[in-house]
């Protein structure tokens, strides 16, 4: 039951939800790419992936200063396309691949550069 709470808790915020879309069929991403593509401050950014860690919906490995996010190896299959199919509509998930194509044509190392520091945000 723990594991359920925990999934639940990773789904019940739309910044995670996005992130997970992002990932879905990726690679991976730099936390700096994540980053930039929320909008958000470094620090709220890896609160909410520690809590989709947390939920081991995503893992992470770590190159020399990056960090780098995929789903995880036990991601639920059901729970993939549950999402895939529901977030399929969504204005927000269409403009968040848009961005995407830009974040990821960029340098992670000129992104995180060129990030400015952002307020603490949601």
């Amino acid at each position: 039951m723990l594991m359920t709470l925990s999934i639940s808790k990773a789904l019940a915020d739309a910044n995670r939800l996005r992130v997970l879309a992002a990932l879905i069929g990726r690679n991976e991403l730099c936390v700096c790419q994540v980053t930039e593509l929320l909008g958000l401050a470094t620090a709220t950014v890896s609160r909410h992936m520690s809590i989709l860690r947390g939920a081991d919906l995503v893992q992470s490995r770590k190159e020399g200063r990056w960090v780098y996010y995929r789903l995880s190896d036990t991601f639920p299959v059901s729970l993939r396309g549950w999402l895939e199919e529901s977030l399929a509509g969504s204005p927000e998930i269409a403009a968040d691949c848009a961005a995407l194509s830009g974040i990821l044509a960029c340098d992670p190392e000129v992104l995180c550069r060129t990030q400015r520091p952002r307020g603490s945000g949601n």
